[in-house]
């Protein structure tokens, strides 16, 4: 292996190792930016007066570098021994000190713009474009930065304090002290930093689980912090590209969102958790579309109809005699009516059945289940007669509701494949496969539904650099339907929540997956 000096800023370099096929580099003059080979030649020059540069040769040769004149950044690529400027983007309103490039496991390249007074941010690099991510605190004045690929880490240097670690991943924030000291200068921080990594090998994050990319996604719900939850979808009649998805907004009520991911109504019916919903119940004679979703300032259900165009309206508000209600599912009964199954923190589990008498509705109570510790997501399997719970803690429950006086039994224990909190859950019914939010590592599980529950695979969803759509993280509630919706759905959809909004940073939203991208990556594993 050959070696190549890496320039972070004017006067100062890391060395790392590259091949001799990548042997030429970037390098800051005092008045232009040079290309040169590895024995020092100067092989193309460019008049600039620049400042903060990093590059990577992990895909070709690219840099990204601070104007000093203008303040802007700039984008150049090598290329036959010649410097290319691809692009040229405003400065980040901050005073800049440090930048670093980061390439994620899916092979984006990411851009780190680290501010003097701690105003720092998070941009990804498509093609030409710069797409922030979200903004970030970081250490005041950073002397020195550098990412680690593989560990997923920002290496920052602060004078005076000492040098940090902090998430790379927008999806996972955290930052932690590694060595406290009290040197300054810039070159001082560089060595420090050079030293601390070459006395400690990288760590390895565990292999990525296969990616899936969103297709779609909602616009973000009206309350920021945690605010979306769970997601319920209903599939139009007879024409499957103007099915709908629900979502709960926990601080507010509830969205209605069409699949091209615009808000058509927002009822305000107040603290929502879960919903869930079924088609084509019988009532009286009467087809009804009807959604339930849980109310916690009244530990209480909300009950919704859905007309056949698509228009959601408040029925009723049906009491539970549960104290801190939480999730919620819904099932179709023998006779054609719902049986609700809302939960309570206590690990309380009703099975109440839906009744109309007239105008008026009711929740009977028909059984009582308990588990030892919080529930949230369940799912009803209405070929098996089976109820699957989710306990945060622990894994997934299966209750036989075909026999009286059964108790739930627990059939999938929380482990490496599925990390707590284990929160959402749906079936597809087609495929017997249950699809289980692993919340503690952003990803999913697919189990069957029958005995001995194999798990099927994992996958995880990705950023969808092409669209502009961000990953997923830590989902609360899910929801899928193999029906043909048109478009990129024609195989069925997958929606889930997701616990952090980043292109752009904002409240938290619903993102839509092609079914079909999920059974090719359980198929192939990638």
């Amino acid at each position: 292996m050959r070696r190549l000096l890496l320039t972070l800023a004017l006067g100062a370099t890391l060395t790392v190792a590259q091949s001799a096929a990548h042997a030429e580099r970037f390098e800051l003059a005092k008045t232009a930016l040079e290309l040169r080979d590895d024995a020092g030649r100067t092989l193309d020059r460019h008049a600039l007066r620049a400042k903060h540069m990093d590059q990577r040769h992990d895909d070709g040769r690219l840099a990204v570098l601070q104007d000093a004149d203008s303040g802007r950044l700039q984008l150049w690529r090598a290329s036959a021994g010649r410097l290319q400027r691809q692009a040229e983007w405003p400065a980040p309103p901050f005073d800049l000190a440090q930048l670093c490039l980061y390439r994620d496991p899916q092979g984006l390249l990411q851009l780190f713009l680290l501010g003097k007074e701690g105003l720092s941010a998070q941009w990804l690099i498509r093609g030409g474009e710069a797409l922030p991510m979200q903004p970030l605190a970081t250490p005041l004045d950073p002397g020195a930065c550098r990412v680690r690929d593989a560990e997923g880490l920002l290496y920052l240097s602060e004078p005076g304090v000492g040098l940090w670690a902090q998430s790379a991943n927008a999806e996972r924030p955290g930052r932690r002290l590694l060595l406290a000291d009290s040197e300054s200068g810039e070159k001082a921080l560089n060595a420090q930093l050079e030293a601390w990594l070459a006395a400690h090998p990288v760590a390895p994050l565990p292999a990525p689980h296969p990616v899936v990319l969103p297709m779609g996604q909602t616009q973000p719900v009206r309350e920021a912090g945690d605010a979306a939850d769970d997601p319920a979808i209903w599939v139009h009649p007879t024409r499957g590209a103007q099915s709908l998805v629900l979502g709960t907004d926990k601080k507010r009520g509830l969205a209605v969102y069409g699949l091209d991911g615009r808000e058509r109504q927002f009822l305000p019916v107040g603290r929502i958790n879960n919903v869930d919903l079924r088609q084509g119940l019988r009532y009286g004679g009467r087809r009804l579309d009807l959604a339930v979703a849980t109310q916690r300032d009244e530990a209480g259900l909300v009950l919704f109809g859905i007309s056949p165009a698509g228009r959601v309206s408040e029925l009723a508000r049906l009491p539970t005699g549960l104290d801190d209600i939480y999730g919620i599912c819904v099932g179709r009964n023998a006779e054609g009516g719902l049986d609700v199954y809302p939960n309570d923190k206590d690990g309380r589990v009703l099975r109440l059945r839906l009744t109309l008498a007239g105008s008026t509705w009711q929740a009977r109570p028909v059984a009582e289940y308990r588990l030892a510790s919080q529930p949230e997501g369940c799912v009803v399997d209405e070929a098996h007669q089976a109820l699957f719970i989710g306990e945060e803690k622990r894994g997934v429950w299966r209750l036989d509701l075909a026999t009286p006086g059964s108790q739930p039994a627990l059939v999938i224990t929380a482990g490496p494949g599925l990390v707590p909190d284990v929160e959402g859950l749906a079936i597809h019914p087609g495929r017997g496969w249950l699809v289980v939010s692993s919340q503690g590592s952003d990803s999913y599980a697919v189990y069957d539904i029958r005995p001995p529950f194999a798990q099927r695979g994992t996958f995880s969803i990705g950023v969808n650099a092409a669209l502009g759509i961000d990953a997923v993280s830590e989902t609360d509630g899910l929801d899928l339907t193999p029906a043909n919706l048109g478009g990129p759905y024609q195989d069925g959809l997958l929606v889930v929540q997701d616990g952090h909004k980043r292109l752009p940073h904002g409240p938290q939203n619903f993102k839509l997956v092609p079914w079909g991208a999920v059974e090719q990556a359980l198929r192939t594993g990638r």
